[in-house]
């Protein structure tokens, strides 16, 4: 079955509301169009808000992530662009140093579902992009979803861990431990 009925996991739900940014390359405007609007069905389908940037290139849409992590309050991320062989002299550096940046942004904590098409041709990537058939913004927006999910469920319970320390913590008023 094509579109977003062949996700391997089930939709995540979510208690409290979630907040996602995409960041889109609309290099190729077509494709960018079908993969945000794949993203879009898919977050709004888990109820989250979400907001969309467009940055020039695949090169800037980890940069554009990490200054949203620091000025901003967004829960996750859906990376969307394409980079089609033969149409750029630096293929290889493209898809290398922008799936290589939104890894380590991945690897500090931040949810980031990788939409960056990687293609030979502008056909692949039509194919890849359009929602009806294998709709990566939807696949790349259930990937944020799920870290999310996954960072709130153990986010929450780390918090209810240190909140219990404090409360067993006895003290005196100037601040020295008891115990």
């Amino acid at each position: 079955m094509a579109g977003s009925s062949h996700h391997i996991l089930e939709r995540p739900t979510f208690d409290m509301p979630v907040k996602v940014l995409i960041v889109a390359s609309p290099y190729y405007k077509e494709i960018s169009d079908n993969q945000i609007a794949g993203a879009v069905a898919e977050l709004e389908a888990a109820g989250a808000s979400l907001d969309v940037v467009h940055v020039p290139g695949a090169l800037e849409i980890p940069t554009a992530i990490g200054i949203a992590e620091r000025m901003s309050n967004f829960d996750g991320y859906v990376a969307l662009g394409c980079v089609i062989r033969g149409e750029t002299t630096h293929y290889d550096t493209v898809c290398n140093d922008s799936s290589r940046a939104i890894q380590l942004l991945g690897l500090q904590g931040l949810c980031i579902g990788n939409g960056i098409l990687t293609v030979e041709t502008q056909k692949q990537a039509e194919v890849r992009a359009d929602p009806k058939d294998q709709n990566k913004g939807g696949g790349a927006a259930a990937a944020a979803l799920h870290l999310i999910a996954l960072s709130r469920k153990w986010g929450s319970s780390r918090r209810g861990v240190g909140f219990t320390n404090d409360i067993l913590m006895a003290g005196n008023t100037d601040g020295s431990t008891t115990a």
